[in-house]
């Protein structure tokens, strides 16, 4: 995807209008096209809570793949391809009950057909939430 920072910024936190990632409140903040990484928050709040009182891992995964899946798509030429998920391993490390986390994305390795990237999940200390890797398909249109 080509423009600014705050083009494709405004682009991601505008694509769609009922999707799962606008119901948990997920708002990209950062793209860094230089290095390739992606950035969003995530409010941690009962509506991502497991009965316990704390992030459902679930919702960890949610933040994870969309940035993966951001992340591909927004570094490969839109008009031909378009990526898709295909594996997803998350390790949830630590609970969290309340705040906001941040996610961030980077390629292990992007190539022609598929992509794997690392997904840290933070908390407002930079303690280490959750760990993802997932794995993208990039498809012809």
């Amino acid at each position: 995807m080509k423009g600014t920072r705050e083009e494709i910024l405004y682009f991601l936190n505008n694509w769609g209008t009922e999707t799962l990632a606008k119901t948990i409140e997920i708002v990209f903040t950062d793209v860094d096209q230089e290095n390739q990484t992606l950035s969003a928050t995530m409010p941690v709040q009962p509506k991502v809570h497991q009965p316990f009182g704390i992030l459902h891992g679930g919702a960890s995964c949610v933040l994870a793949e969309t940035l993966g899946s951001c992340l591909s798509n927004i570094f490969i030429d839109n008009d031909k391809y378009y990526g898709v998920g295909t594996n997803i391993n998350s390790n949830h490390l630590k609970s969290k009950k309340e705040g906001l986390v941040t996610g961030t994305a980077r390629f292990i390795r992007k190539g022609k057909t598929m992509h794997v990237s690392e997904i840290e999940i933070r908390d407002e200390k930079g303690d280490l939430i959750n760990h993802t890797t997932m794995t993208n398909n990039i498809l012809v249109k």
